[in-house]
């Protein structure tokens, strides 16, 4: 792990992935000012995909390009963040593997996927951030997304900092860890089964009772919005990076719900 100098704040990457930069920058500017209210300087370094979709496709010459690309422009950075589980999850859990037997590469690799971090694993973990100066009038459920929960162990760590959200409450849906059906490219190649899935967790966020809907993952985000939109559904979609950095009275998915309709 690196060890910035005393003498600054660590200077901190922020990976904003495609998703957020095409779909909902606002994710990103919140991101931004959370990683700041954590003691850390931010830059955002010109940045492409991190090879996820390729990889999914078995693209390995492409994600092997898309990955060193990467990790030439955020090395230099102190740390790593990014406001996706599921890309994170990509480039800690997956970046090794395309570097398998390759000495010139592997530790430059394995110093690099040390200091990448989901964005509020980053903020609990690494930081120490136990709350947040925010305010959020409404009532809450959180989806866990596949790749933050199994690959990065992200579960407690929002509903940490979503507890010191003035105003908010946080009910719980049934089988909030159970996948939404986005996964990339599998509502793509699986069209049917992914519509099933999604119908079945847009019945979950219902009976919680919320009037907002919260994930750590745009793309998630992205395929339960326009499930609920499609379902006539008057449930709020925000990222969570958006409550937590007091960013609530935004419009909700808006985008997201166009797409999906």
């Amino acid at each position: 792990m690196p060890s910035p100098s005393a003498q600054r704040p660590p200077l901190v990457g922020l990976f904003a992935t495609c998703l957020v930069d095409t779909i909902r920058p606002s994710v990103g500017f919140a991101a931004a000012t959370l990683i700041e209210a954590a003691g850390c300087e931010v830059e955002v370094p010109r940045q492409t995909c991190c090879g996820q979709p390729a990889f999914n496709s078995g693209d390995r010459v492409t994600t092997r390009a898309l990955a060193e690309q990467t990790i030439a422009a955020f090395e230099t950075f102190d740390y790593v963040v990014v406001p996706s589980g599921s890309c994170a999850g990509m480039i800690k859990t997956h970046y090794p593997e395309l570097f398998v037997g390759e000495p010139d590469w592997m530790p430059r690799v394995e110093r690099f996927c040390a200091k990448v971090f989901e964005l509020v694993s980053f903020l609990v973990d690494v930081r120490g951030m136990t709350q947040v100066a925010a305010r959020y009038d409404g009532r809450v459920t959180y989806h866990d997304s596949c790749s933050g929960l199994r690959e990065l162990g992200i579960k407690a760590q929002p509903r940490l900092l979503l507890g010191s959200v003035e105003g908010l409450e946080l009910s719980e849906m049934p089988d909030a860890d159970v996948c939404c059906g986005f996964g990339g490219t599998f509502c793509v190649k699986y069209p049917d089964v992914s519509g099933a899935i999604v119908e079945k967790k847009a019945a979950n966020i219902l009976a919680s009772g919320a009037d907002t809907l919260l994930a750590g993952d745009l793309g998630c985000l992205m395929n339960m919005a326009g499930k609920l939109q499609r379902m006539g559904k008057d449930v709020a979609v925000r990222h969570v990076a958006e409550i937590l950095a007091g960013q609530g009275d935004d419009p909700a998915i808006g985008v997201a719900r166009k797409a999906g309709s």
